[in-house]
């Protein structure tokens, strides 16, 4: 993996030149040197030390992982000999089952490409976004969007991708309380063109078909042609669980929404192709990592922002001024009722106390943190806000 660079934003509360500069004090004195040093020696013992900084300052993140109880450890250690950890890969089609929100497997890591979780199954619009995200990645099943979230805060992967809106179908409410119940950070986004397939048995012909199974949204999305066959609607998890099931279920008169790379993974044939009412039927997906990225000005950005505002007529419309009068365009707002509902904020400790909103905004502009206008803006939405947190900072996808 590519070795990454990291900016010091007030996270360091002592510089490392200083460190170094202090270390090389104590150690003249310790040793009980004389203090007649000449200049060059004085140099020359500096930029050693300066040198041994630099280095430790490009260490791959890998290295940087928090460190395990000594039973953790024990366990960690296991089929290793001497130093040298033993990476297991392994293949998605051989993974026992998802992960879970309350029983988390670690997977090792070897390193050479990302590693990234999705709520489903193998071949899920999930996956598929991962791909187009980090074509050479490796994909890691979760069970529900929040087994994903702690997937990443446990460093079991580098990186989540989570749907947060669909061109037909509209928010995805749920993931966007996650995204404030976490503390992970928005860095890209993928918009992906979904084709619903309709999927049966090998051998099955359409009009055989009595049942078909798939996530709720799809069977939503293909609401024309599932009418005009009569065919009975049953809800699913996900679209390739739905496949999976009919599968293995074996019947022919069953059939399933999915995707084609579903259909391939578990033996279906398709039967129909683009069966989704609305040809432009595209799906936003977020990417979330540990970390922000430093956000830039060579290419189009996209900031993400939630915040809540005082109780008054027109604060709204003062909150959404503040942009207007930097000409910052605004790709999305959406509100989250929270009255007397208790919701629970994390801070940059990842400590969180029960605090009670009548509304919370989010909202996507147009804009990098790194241009000033973005940053006067929301200098000036904090004072109508009670609360404000910027999600993420990060490239616009524009390829569909």
């Amino acid at each position: 993996m590519a070795l990454k660079s990291f900016p010091i934003w007030g996270c360091v509360k002592t510089p490392r030149s200083q460190m170094g500069v202090s270390d090389l004090g104590s150690r003249i004195s310790g040793f009980g040197l004389s203090l007649r040093y000449d200049l060059e020696k004085t140099r020359k013992w500096e930029c050693c030390c300066l040198v041994a900084l630099a280095h430790k300052a490009t260490t791959p993140l890998e290295d940087e992982k928090p460190q395990l109880s000594d039973a953790d450890s024990s366990k960690g250690i296991e089929g290793t000999q001497g130093n040298e950890p033993r990476g297991l890969h392994k293949d998605l089609n051989y993974l026992p089952k998802p992960l879970t929100a309350s029983k988390l497997s670690c997977f090792p890591n070897d390193g050479a490409k990302v590693r990234v979780a999705y709520q489903g199954l193998p071949g899920a619009y999930s996956e598929a976004a991962a791909l187009k995200a980090y074509p050479k990645c490796e994909t890691v099943p979760c069970d529900e969007a929040e087994a994903i979230f702690k997937a990443v805060e446990l460093w079991l992967v580098d990186r989540a991708v989570l749907p947060i809106e669909s061109s037909v179908g509209g928010s995805v409410h749920r993931n966007y309380d996650l995204l404030l119940r976490h503390r992970l950070h928005i860095v890209g986004e993928v918009q992906l063109q979904v084709n619903h397939c309709l999927l049966g048995l090998p051998g099955a012909r359409i009009k055989e078909l009595k049942r078909v199974f798939s996530h709720p949204q799809a069977l939503a999305q293909c609401e024309m042609i599932l009418s005009d066959l009569g065919i009975h609607r049953i809800s699913s998890d996900d679209t390739a669980g739905a496949a999976q099931m009919i599968a293995s279920i074996g019947k022919r008169e069953n059939g399933a929404i999915a995707s084609a790379q579903a259909a391939a993974i578990y033996g279906l044939n398709i039967l129909s192709e683009n069966i989704q009412d609305d040809d432009d039927n595209i799906t936003r997906f977020l990417i979330l990592a540990r970390e922000p990225i430093i956000p830039g000005t060579d290419k189009p950005y996209k900031t993400s922002v939630v915040f809540t505002l005082e109780e008054g007529p027109g604060v709204l419309f003062k909150a959404l001024a503040v942009f207007a009068l930097r000409e910052i365009n605004l790709t999305k707002i959406e509100s989250r009722p929270q009255l007397q509902q208790p919701l629970r904020v994390v801070d940059d400790a990842n400590e969180g106390n029960a605090k009670y909103f009548d509304y919370l905004f989010y909202i996507d502009f147009e804009a990098s943190m790194a241009e000033p206008r973005a940053q006067y803006a929301l200098g000036h939405l904090q004072e109508f806000s009670r609360f404000l947190r910027v999600l993420g900072s990060y490239p616009m996808d524009a390829n569909l």
